[in-house]
């Protein structure tokens, strides 16, 4: 088995987020002291980013990209632009957590600090990576390589952030309204999942229908709905007509992490974000001619 390699930008970017993932949850583990259940998300975040940009490197070191059992035009831009997401989020969380509030200089603290500094850094290289990797106008490329593909890996993310607050502890279930908008975040995440899966896999020939026409349809049926969530939420969650909080407890300010009304505020931020995102989306899908290799 020949071995191919082949010094690029693109190499050097993938190396170095690797090593950079590789040192935040490596220094993390060591001496970190994570107590708490999100230190074990933010270590996911770090190790599930090295091992699959391990995996990338190798499968194009050996040269086995036609072996590989998913679309090498749209997987590795999929996978780093996820990776470079969760990276983030564990660059927010993770100082969030463990380093707030914590002014006493001792070994763990300094450790903490440096698996967040490399943690910044891992997502410094994946967005790196993916700008590299994208698309450029005229080029042919895989859909997940072009815009509305990227924005489809961001809108799944963004849903996947929202499940994790409205979850823990269950922000839906004091409303039939609230239970409707987390039936939109379901209904969109699923759709936009499932528009991944089919790219990755190579499966779009076998739908009955264009895909790009159904992709241009769901953005729009997605925008719809995202506008009604957005409008909703904040109204049965902050409006004291409809048995909301308008102003933030006093009791959060000392809390560990995000409190509920936090948490609420979050998720209507977040709704607002996949808003713009799927609107976006929906720009891009009515514009963008899509050309198969």
């Amino acid at each position: 088995m020949a071995v191919v390699l082949h010094c690029s930008l693109l190499l050097w970017t993938r190396l170095a987020a690797m090593v950079f993932s590789c040192v935040a949850f490596s220094v993390a583990v060591h001496g970190g002291q994570l107590h708490h259940g999100t230190g074990d998300w933010c270590i996911f975040c770090w190790a599930f980013s090295f091992a699959g940009t391990l995996v990338v490197l190798l499968v194009e070191l050996f040269g086995l990209q036609t072996r590989a059992p998913v679309s090498w035009k749209n997987f590795p831009i999929t996978f780093a632009c996820y990776a470079g997401l969760l990276c983030l989020s564990a660059s927010i969380i993770f100082p969030l957590y463990f380093l707030k509030g914590n002014v006493s200089y001792s070994e763990t603290r300094n450790l903490r600090i440096v698996s967040t500094v490399f943690s910044c850094l891992a997502t410094v290289a994946y967005i790196v990576e993916v700008s590299i990797s994208k698309a450029r106008p005229g080029e042919v490329a895989g859909y997940m390589a072009t815009a509305p593909g990227l924005l489809k890996v961001c809108e799944t993310f963004v849903a996947c952030i929202i499940f994790v607050f409205v979850s823990d502890p269950v922000l839906y279930d004091r409303h039939d309204a609230l239970k409707y908008c987390m039936s939109v975040y379901c209904i969109c995440f699923i759709l936009s999942a499932a528009v991944i899966v089919l790219c990755v896999g190579e499966c779009t020939g076998c739908l009955p229908f264009p895909f790009a026409r159904f992709l241009s349809a769901y953005a729009l049926l997605a925008v719809v709905l995202y506008l009604s969530a957005t409008i909703i939420w904040p109204i049965f969650n902050f409006d004291p007509k409809h048995g909301g909080t308008k102003n933030r407890p006093y009791n959060c300010s000392g809390a560990m992490g995000l409190c509920t009304w936090d948490k609420l505020m979050a998720v209507a931020v977040l709704t607002g974000m996949n808003l713009v995102l799927y609107l976006a989306d929906l720009i891009y899908s009515a514009r963008l001619v899509f050309v198969s290799a």
